[in-house]
């Protein structure tokens, strides 16, 4: 058995001004039935998922958890949530026989089970409701056993992994290894009884032994100084009695502690690893005929980048529990399987599984391999700009300033990602049905038509005319994969470097430092002919190049009055680096 959807309406973040309509949620979100790693930018919705699912199937521990004014979205007086679990096993079918819906037919007829929780409140005050199961819109309400065995676990972000794992009335371990079938129905009759029963009877000695001269021992003395108190309070006739406290299982595994062996002073990254590995010991217990779901916020809490991945690539090969995680860090989603990633965006949530996407096997495959750190952080931005070079990479952002955006305050990631395959990363951001992603995504690619060619040992300039129609040929083919909230945006000359050497607004300061980093070149007969020489043979220091004009840029605007000024004309070549920066950052 699986969550496999959740469906909500008004809450949270999730939600609209209207009414209520149960055939159009706010949220339709389909979850995997092993890892789900939700993601996005801040305040967009992660905390909100998990939140839903907590308030309705609650947590093994005892923790408090209530419906609270927040919950409802804006002024809303009611929301609901909606919960689907599939492939439920007889044995865990038995549970909920008479709450069960189907699907499929003849023999593919397969149990499913749905709950809901609508919540209502009047004049600010929240009106007592319960969960309630079947296919019906409003469903039976739950037994109280049957809601046992929908519990689930729970890691909060910044969770107190120490304290959660030392010995102490009610402690998690306590409740993680009583559920345990080494412990669970062997209150009675367990090993462990036996030795604290052993335990308390070597106390009872320490606290009343004399020694061999009938002189007490220092268990005694300490005992005969109280009773002398005692006495006095009291009368001549009583005593104290030291003794254990009550033998049974559970206060004995209250006073247990689970540690890392040979670990002195673990810290708080080390515990929170021991922490999760009870967890899942909790989640793996044989004997247990109910869900098997475990939700952790920010899992990368107290970890740091190294740990973050060989703790998701461990939760990977799980596969007899599902668990919804969020996160924040790239190091952590660089090491998921993109089909295992939701991407929350414009509240909504976007599963990346192959029946969503427009990616196909060959891009999965490939951004398996390909999708490192660097790039996992398009994931969390609020626009993203696709380069293909290191030029572009570090001149985009000062180009930016220049126009008046800064690209970090507008949450725009400039993702670099060394080649011309944007296809790859451009169809994260395309789905196969609505609604569609709302991240605008701005693919820059060079058009790659040559203004010159080489013939023999001379270089010479191609027609004009041919060149042009060219570059419209290519336009017009680039055009066709612009498509909803991914736009592509083409260099009208050849390269960056040449677009930058026609630019009005740039020529002078590229000139300038072709000329200081490529000294040695003869510029000064036919500048022209000697960059479209040295791009051809590939000779030009374009990394270097664009360093230098970048510095040149960021270096202007500290003065008193701007000497480069860049131009938003769409005559200027490089206009398209401008639209690019201008439709990523939401201008």
């Amino acid at each position: 058995m699986y969550l496999s959807n959740i469906k909500l309406w008004n809450f949270k973040k999730f939600g609209s001004s209207s009414a209520i309509n149960l055939e159009k949620p706010n949220l339709d979100l389909n979850f995997t039935k092993g890892l789900n790693v939700i993601i996005g930018e801040n305040d967009s919705g992660k905390t909100a998922i998990i939140d839903a699912i907590k308030l309705v199937l609650k947590t093994h521990s005892y923790e408090y958890i209530r419906i609270d004014d927040k919950d409802f979205y804006n002024n809303a007086n009611r929301f609901r949530i909606e919960l689907t679990f599939d492939d439920l096993t007889p044995n865990e079918a038995k549970n909920f026989t008479e709450l069960l819906g189907w699907n499929g037919t003849g023999e593919n007829v397969k149990p499913f089970l749905k709950l809901n929780y609508d919540v209502k409140r009047q004049a600010d005050k929240i009106l007592p409701v319960d969960i309630k199961a079947g296919i019906d819109e409003d469903g039976y309400l739950l037994t109280a056993e049957a809601k046992e065995y929908l519990k689930i676990t729970y890691l909060k972000p910044l969770r107190d992994a120490g304290n959660e794992l030392v010995a102490k009335r009610n402690s998690r371990l306590s409740q993680i290894l009583l559920g345990d079938e080494a412990f669970k129905g062997k209150e009675n009759d367990n090993e462990l009884l036996q030795i604290f029963s052993g335990l308390k009877n070597k106390l009872e000695e320490f606290f009343n032994e004399n020694d061999g001269t009938g002189q007490p021992k220092v268990g005694k003395q300490i005992k005969d100084k109280i009773d002398g108190y005692i006495k006095g309070f009291y009368g001549n006739n009583y005593e104290t009695e030291f003794g254990a406290t009550s033998n049974d299982i559970k206060s004995i595994l209250e006073k247990l502690t689970l540690s890392l062996k040979g670990e002195i002073n673990p810290g708080l990254g080390t515990l929170n690893r021991l922490f999760m590995a009870a967890e899942l010991l909790h989640l793996n217990k044989s004997n247990w005929s109910g869900l098997r779901l475990g939700l952790v916020e920010e899992l990368e809490a107290h970890l740091h980048p190294q740990a973050q991945m060989q703790v998701i690539e461990a939760l990977q090969k799980l596969d007899t529990i599902q668990l919804i995680l969020t996160t924040h860090s790239p190091n952590l989603v660089s090491k998921v399987k993109l089909e295992n990633l939701i991407i929350c965006n414009n509240k909504n949530a976007f599963p990346m599984g192959e029946t969503y996407t427009k990616l196909d096997k060959n891009n999965y495959k490939f951004l398996e391999k390909f999708l490192d750190t660097t790039k996992a952080n398009l994931f969390f931005a609020k626009g993203v700009i696709l380069v293909e070079g290191w030029a572009e990479e570090i001149l985009l952002p000062s180009i930016a300033k220049a126009i008046g955006i800064n690209l970090t305050e507008k949450g725009v990631s400039v993702v670099n990602i060394g080649h011309t395959g944007f296809d790859h990363y451009a169809k994260i951001y395309l789905r196969q049905t609505e609604p569609n992603m709302k991240i605008p995504v701005a693919v820059i690619t060079d058009s790659d038509i040559r203004e010159y060619e080489k013939n023999g040992n001379d270089f010479v300039k191609r027609d004009a005319n041919i060149v042009q129609q060219e570059i419209q040929t290519a336009l017009t083919t680039i055009n066709k994969k612009s498509e909803n909230n991914v736009q592509y945006f083409l260099a009208p000359n050849w390269t960056l470097e040449y677009s930058l050497f026609k630019s009005t607004s740039l020529r002078a300061v590229f000139q300038n430092v072709a000329k200081a980093i490529h000294s040695g070149t003869d510029w000064e007969k036919d500048f022209e002919l000697a960059l479209a020489k040295k791009l051809i043979n590939k000779g030009l220091k374009k990394t270097e190049i664009a360093y230098s004009i970048a510095n040149a840029l960021d270096e202007d605007l500290t003065k008193e009055i701007q000497e480069i000024s860049i131009s938003k004309h769409e005559s200027d070549t490089i206009n398209y680096l401008i639209r690019a920066i201008e439709y990523a950052a939401g201008n």
